[in-house]
Parts: C-alpha cells; sequence; structure tokens
C-alpha cells in the first residue's frame, strides 16, 4: 500500500511540476511584461532669447513654477536703447514719406499744367514709394527692438519644478544657449522596453500595471504607442560611405528590444515620481 501512495505522489509531484514550468514558460515567454521601464515626463530646457547679464535671479533649484511666472531678467539697458534708436529712425522715415508725398502731389499738379516732363513725374513717383518702403523697414526694425526688450523678461513658458540650476545673478547668458530645464507638471509617462517576440501581444489602450524598483503602491495605466524604429549598427556608414556590418553573428539571436509609452492613470496619493526612475511593466492578456 506504501508503495503505491509513494508512486502515486510521484506521479502528482511530476505533473505539478510539469504544470508549473509550463506557466513560468508562458509567463517568461508569452506574457507582455519586462522590468526594463523607466518614468519619463517632459523635460523642457530654458534658453533666453537674448544676450547679456542676468540682473535678477527670482528662482532656486527645486522651485515649483507656474506658466508666465517671471524666471530672471537680462540687463535690458542696451535693448532700450536700440528701442529708442529704432523709434527715431521710424519717425524719421515717416517724415521722409510725407515729404515725399508731398513733393509727389505738387507735381501732379505741375505735370496738369504742363510744367514738368513725363520722366521727372514717375521719378518722384518711385522716390515716394522708396519712401514708404524705408517707413516700414523702419517700423518693422521698432518691432524687432521692441520684441528684444520684452525678451529681456525670461518667464515660465509651463508649469513645473526647475531642475540644474546653476545660474547665478551676474552670470552672463548667452542667447539660445540653455541655462537650466524644467519638468512640466503632470507630464510623467512609462516607457517600457519589450522584447520584440512580445511586441504581437501588445496592443493600444491595452492596460498595465507597473511597479517601482522604489516600491510603494502599483501604478495603473494604458498602452498609448508602440515604437516603430530602432538604431540598426549595421547602417553606419565609413569614410567611403559603405555599410559597415558586423563581421561576426551570433549563433543564438538577441531579440531586440521595443520601447512602448504608456499613458499614467491619476496617481495615488503621497506618490513621488521622478524621470528616470526603473520599473516592472505587466500588461493584460485577453
Amino acid at each position: 500500500m506504501t508503495k503505491y501512495i509513494r508512486i502515486i505522489f510521484t506521479i502528482l509531484v511530476v505533473i505539478a511540476a510539469l504544470f508549473a514550468g509550463r506557466w513560468v514558460w508562458n509567463d517568461y515567454m508569452h506574457t507582455p511584461w519586462t522590468r526594463d521601464g523607466r518614468i519619463r515626463s517632459d523635460i523642457v530646457t530654458i534658453a533666453p532669447d537674448v544676450s547679456g547679464w542676468v540682473t535678477h535671479l527670482n528662482v532656486k533649484d527645486g522651485q515649483s513654477v507656474q506658466k508666465g511666472e517671471l524666471l530672471f531678467n537680462v540687463d535690458s539697458k542696451r535693448y532700450q536703447a536700440a528701442l529708442e534708436k529704432s523709434h527715431a529712425n521710424t519717425e524719421n522715415a515717416l517724415y521722409s514719406w510725407q515729404l515725399a508725398k508731398h513733393k509727389y502731389a505738387r507735381r501732379v499738379e505741375l505735370k496738369s499744367q504742363k510744367a514738368i516732363s513725363e520722366e521727372d513725374l514717375e521719378a518722384t513717383r518711385i522716390n515716394t514709394k522708396i519712401a514708404e518702403a524705408n517707413y516700414q523697414l523702419a517700423k518693422a526694425e521698432q518691432t524687432l527692438a521692441q520684441l528684444n526688450l520684452d525678451r529681456t523678461n525670461i518667464t515660465a513658458p509651463v508649469s513645473g519644478q526647475i531642475i540644474n540650476l546653476n545660474l547665478r545673478q551676474g552670470n552672463y547668458v548667452a542667447q539660445g544657449v540653455s541655462v537650466f530645464a524644467i519638468v512640466q507638471a503632470d507630464s510623467f509617462y512609462v516607457t517600457g522596453y519589450f522584447e520584440e517576440t512580445k511586441i504581437p501581444l501588445i496592443y493600444p489602450n491595452q492596460k498595465a500595471k507597473i511597479a517601482l524598483l522604489s516600491a510603494g503602491e502599483p501604478l495603473t495605466g494604458h498602452v498609448v504607442s508602440v515604437g516603430k524604429a530602432i538604431a540598426n549598427t549595421n547602417t553606419q556608414s565609413n569614410g567611403q560611405l559603405l555599410p559597415q556590418v558586423q563581421q561576426t553573428f551570433n549563433w543564438v539571436r538577441l531579440s531586440q528590444r521595443i520601447p512602448v509609452d504608456i499613458k499614467l492613470d491619476p496617481l495615488p496619493e503621497n506618490t513621488q515620481l521622478s524621470a528616470g526612475m526603473t520599473a516592472t511593466i505587466h500588461l493584460a492578456t485577453q
């Protein structure tokens, strides 16, 4: 009797091991999940549109700012002087245009009296048009000068939190050179890098469960996009524009990883997210 019990127990253990092995195999090979997930967010770099000395710095590192809030000021004296000069040029061009129009009107009357030639009248008309064009050019330059003056006040383009602020009052900033960044508020999402063998199991709006490495309550979301391209090292070219193909090929072909973006649902209370955090992602199966 004991012998039969041992045989039955052994058979049950083997069957359980087979089912467990199959479940592990299916879960690992055919279930869309990955440990290679990253928390990401929209990062807005702040770069002044004009160059100059920083006269006032109104924020500090890690501070939360609202869209339109003043971040810092660039010395505006040079741009104020340029605006005044441009304004004077605009007035001068306006008076020149008015004088040209007066001369042209006077010559039209003389032409009716046959006191001037057709050529003189046409030359006067062209000079009037040139004076008008100069006035329009001066107005455009004045608008540009006003824009440069306005841009000496650098404001937040989005609401969010300031990171990597190394700027100090008195520093010189250059046009178009980034000085710090803002992590846009409520822009966090997750990118998971899934093996290409699991991509057929992934579809838009697929439910996702995200477990952060920092622990805490799991997050939820849904798939919004699947990457359509990744870099191929074999497409690089040498100096003769010839493709550089790898000389070795492994017998075991490693599957590529494709990025999949996941939009997060409303976060649980007291959840702290930082771009770059790692996460494990499980996608729901039908």
